[in-house]
């Protein structure tokens, strides 16, 4: 199949994949577009919201209707690394057996991140990073495609270990999800105080996934694009001789060059899915405030002054 073709098919698998996701979840499209993208491009996604806002079932009902296997893993202050990654026991013939963890799964719910310490946070980073696991000395590789959904919710900070700098940039996207409307909230209640049952039909295979992933990094990028990414990135860097006075009074830090990549690989994924062959500017706007809101780092003053990540990307556009 051409590339042009499998563009073309993947706009149709796009539009019917979007609506299986619906017979379950009201609303959240752009939540639930942004997830999309970040698998098609092979990313990570960090989903922050406050409780009951349908996290879970939103990446439960997204792996079925990929058809990837899906682990959730409830992330507490005593879970240790190898409740994750999994352990070697001895067998009853004495041997050392390596039994799997949960992380062992095509998509996996990271419920809570901030909840468990850095040492059990830092044993999901080889497995974002490198696709991989080691446990005594052994690389174990995950299947393929393999993709970290973790959720955070913004409103309990007690007890709570915020997610270093270096781990955030490794989540593609910084999703937020809101409020449903009053008219979507009724549709919820509706659905979910029936006694409906939705079955959710597999439309992809991990074969197709890892096929997409690689359809969208052979898609051009003009020249202009590419510099546009990286000039806006570059932008929110306030150590610059360049950065304009705005980013020097409001940010601490910029985004590092894991951004430009990412703006790059999300515009042609969202050109991809609206059956362009080649990004432009506007797909870069339409993917730029998920990719950069947890990249750059607001000082005291923005904080003050009540100015939100948002208003500061906002403002470099």
């Amino acid at each position: 199949m051409s590339d042009v073709a499998a563009i073309e098919r993947l706009v149709l698998k796009h539009a019917e994949l979007k609506k299986e996701i619906a017979k379950v979840i009201v609303g959240q499209d752009e939540v639930i577009e942004q997830i999309l993208l970040s698998i098609y491009t092979g990313g990570h996604s960090l989903l922050i919201g406050v409780p009951g806002l349908a996290k879970t079932l939103m990446v439960n009902t997204i792996a079925k209707a990929l058809g990837l296997d899906f682990k959730r893993i409830q992330f507490t202050p005593d879970l240790m690394p190898s409740d994750i990654l999994g352990s070697e026991i001895l067998d009853q013939n004495r041997n050392f057996k390596f039994l799997k963890g949960p992380i062992f799964s095509n998509i996996i719910l990271a419920d809570e991140i901030n909840r468990t310490p850095p040492k059990t946070q830092a044993a999901l980073l080889e497995a974002m990073q490198e696709r991989a696991v080691t446990i005594a000395g052994h690389q174990h590789k995950l299947e393929l495609p393999y993709f970290v959904l973790a959720t955070q919710n913004p409103i309990e900070q007690e007890g709570t270990y915020p997610l270093p700098e270096a781990q955030l940039d490794r989540f593609m996207f910084a999703i937020e999800l809101k409020y449903p409307s009053v008219a979507e909230e009724i549709q919820v209640v509706k659905n979910t105080t029936a006694n409906i049952k939705q079955t959710i039909n597999p439309l992809f295979s991990a074969q197709d996934i890892i096929e997409i992933q690689e359809l969208i990094r052979r898609i051009p990028v003009a020249d202009n694009v590419v510099e546009y990414a990286v000039k806006l990135v570059n932008s929110t860097r306030p150590n610059l001789d360049s950065a304009s006075d705005y980013v020097k009074q409001y940010l601490d830090w910029g985004a590092g060059p894991r951004a430009s990549q990412n703006l790059i690989l999300g515009a042609k994924a969202n050109a991809a899915i609206h059956g362009k062959f080649s990004p432009d500017i506007e797909d870069v706007h339409v993917v730029v405030k998920g990719i950069l809101r947890h990249r750059i780092i607001k000082n005291y003053k923005a904080e003050a002054e009540g100015i939100s990540e948002e208003d500061i990307i906002d403002k470099l556009l």
